[in-house]
């Protein structure tokens, strides 16, 4: 998915003459740190409750600001990939989108890309979840998929996770099946360590209540 996709225009942009108070009153509404200052189509910036501190006069234009953020957008073909990492390096609540002309097309909120990932990573449907730990020797994505595709079960969605300083990898299986007890098994046979398993209604030890507690908070 590409950034164009993504985008939303339900959080409208600032001009440069707009006042401070606008700045607060437009985060307030929208419930978000950051705003994008755009004239015409031209992107200026994002200006963040950061670079309000130390501004005490309220009717102050927002174009006098000296912005703190550098480069906090995207272009409209980046993938989704480059949009989550500019949130999470730049600890962002919404990210601009531009054309290739640099002309501002519009922004991605935090929750509309939350929303995208709840989908691609499938917390929505019904299913179980189990995360293998491995080395990155016996990465195996086709041999994990063979064994619990054997079981006639699907993977509805995986991910990795790498550790510094570490061989160890875990890898989280998301399936379409909440009995998991013959794929674990399964697993366990091919010398996999299996480090935690969620909703597994074979199981009896509050994973499952945990489960659905994740997924309430994650059903935005």
């Amino acid at each position: 998915m590409f950034a164009y996709e993504l985008i939303s225009d339900s959080i409208p942009a600032l001009r440069t003459s707009d006042t401070i108070q606008k700045v607060y009153e437009r985060m307030s509404e929208f419930r978000v740190n950051h705003l994008p200052i755009v004239n015409e189509k031209q992107f200026i910036g994002l200006v963040s409750e950061e670079d309000l501190i130390e501004v005490h006069d309220f009717s102050t234009p927002v174009g006098n600001l000296s912005l703190s953020l550098h480069n906090p957008f995207v272009f409209e073909d980046q993938h989704v990939y480059d949009v989550i990492r500019i949130f999470h390096e730049q600890k962002l609540s919404l990210v601009p989108v531009l054309d290739l002309n640099q002309n501002y097309k519009g922004l991605i909120s935090i929750n509309t890309l939350l929303e995208h990932i709840a989908t691609i990573t499938s917390v929505k449907e019904p299913g179980g979840i189990i995360i293998l730990e491995i080395t990155n020797r016996n990465n195996s994505l086709a041999h994990i998929s063979q064994i619990v595709e054997s079981d006639n079960a699907q993977i509805l969605s995986s991910y990795v996770q790498s550790f510094q300083d570490s061989t160890k990898l875990e890898i989280t299986l998301k399936l379409n099946r909440t009995d998991l007890s013959s794929i674990i098994a399964s697993f366990l046979r091919y010398d996999y360590h299996i480090k935690a398993t969620f909703n597994d209604i074979k199981s009896d030890d509050g994973t499952s209540d945990r489960y659905d507690q994740l997924m309430n908070y994650l059903d935005i």
